[in-house]
C-alpha cells in the first residue's frame, strides 16, 4: 500500500509516513488515575516482577525485558516494555499466533496469563500509555495502516481495553495464516478500529475503572478458558484483536 492506500505489486502493504496528528490529551482525572493505579500496582506486584525476571532470564538465556518501538499518542513513537517471551534469536512475522514456535515454554505461560504485559505499568506511569485505550501498535505495522484508520494514533494507547480483553482468541486466528500481517490489516483491523471508536466515544474514569476491574478476571480465566477455533474459525471471532508485535 502506498501513501494513497494502494497495494504494491507484491500484494503487500508498503510502509508510509504517517501525517502529523494533533493528539487527544487525557483529562486530568484520567491522568491522575493512571499515576495512582500504576504506582500502587508496581509496588504491590514488585515481588512477582522480580520472580518473573528471574524466570525469563533462567529459561531463555537473554535479557528479561523486551523493548519495542510502538506508536503512541499523536503518532509519536515510544519504547514499550514487556517480559521477553521469545527466543533471543527469534525472527519472523511481527504478529504472533497461539502456536508460534518462536515462543519459549515459559513465554507461553506468561502470554496466556498476560504476565508479559506487566512492565507496561512503567509506560503508564511515564505517560507513554494509559490504563484503558487502544492497543499500542508496533511502529512498523502502524506505518502500514490504511489512511482511514490513522485517527486511532491521535489517542494514547492503553494497557487494557476491549480488544486486549479478547487477545487470546485473536492470537488463535493468526495460526496457520500464510501472511498473518496482511490478514490482520485487511480483516481484523477494521473491526478493531470499530471497537476502539466505540470505547473512545464514551470513555470516562468510570469506564476506565470498570474495564480495569475486568482485566484480572480475564487473565485468570486463562486457566480454564480455551480459545475457540483457529485461523479458520468463525467469522465472528475476527472482531477480536491480536496480541501484535514480537516479544
Amino acid at each position: 500500500m502506498d501513501t494513497t492506500g494502494h497495494l504494491d505489486t507484491t500484494g503487500h502493504a508498503q510502509q508510509q509516513v504517517l501525517p502529523h496528528m494533533t493528539p487527544v490529551p487525557l483529562t486530568v482525572p484520567r491522568r491522575a488515575l493512571d499515576v495512582v493505579v500504576s504506582l500502587v500496582l508496581l509496588v504491590l506486584l514488585s515481588p512477582l516482577l522480580l520472580v518473573l525476571t528471574v524466570l525469563v532470564r533462567s529459561t531463555s538465556g537473554g535479557p528479561a525485558i523486551f523493548r519495542q518501538r510502538r506508536m503512541g499518542e499523536g503518532a509519536l513513537e515510544f519504547t514499550l516494555y514487556k517480559f521477553r517471551t521469545m527466543r533471543q534469536d527469534a525472527a519472523g512475522p511481527g504478529l504472533t499466533g497461539m502456536s508460534d514456535p518462536r515462543v519459549t515454554a515459559a513465554g507461553r505461560l506468561l502470554r496466556r496469563f498476560g504476565l508479559d504485559e506487566l512492565p507496561q505499568l512503567f509506560n503508564v506511569l511515564r505517560g507513554d500509555m494509559t490504563l484503558v485505550g487502544p492497543r499500542p501498535e508496533a511502529a512498523e505495522l502502524a506505518h502500514r495502516y490504511p489512511p482511514q484508520y490513522h485517527w486511532v494514533f491521535r489517542h494514547r494507547p492503553g494497557l487494557t481495553g476491549p480488544c486486549q480483553l479478547r487477545s487470546r482468541s485473536d492470537a488463535a486466528l493468526l495460526d496457520g495464516r500464510p501472511d498473518p500481517e496482511r490478514y490482520y490489516l485487511e480483516v481484523m483491523l477494521p473491526r478493531r478500529a470499530a471497537m476502539d471508536a466505540e470505547l473512545l466515544a464514551r470513555i470516562t474514569p468510570f469506564t476506565v475503572l470498570r474495564l480495569a476491574a475486568r482485566t484480572p478476571w480475564y487473565l485468570l480465566s486463562a486457566a480454564w478458558d480455551r480459545p475457540r477455533g483457529s485461523c479458520a474459525g468463525a467469522a465472528g471471532d475476527v472482531a477480536r484483536c491480536t496480541e501484535g508485535g514480537r516479544s
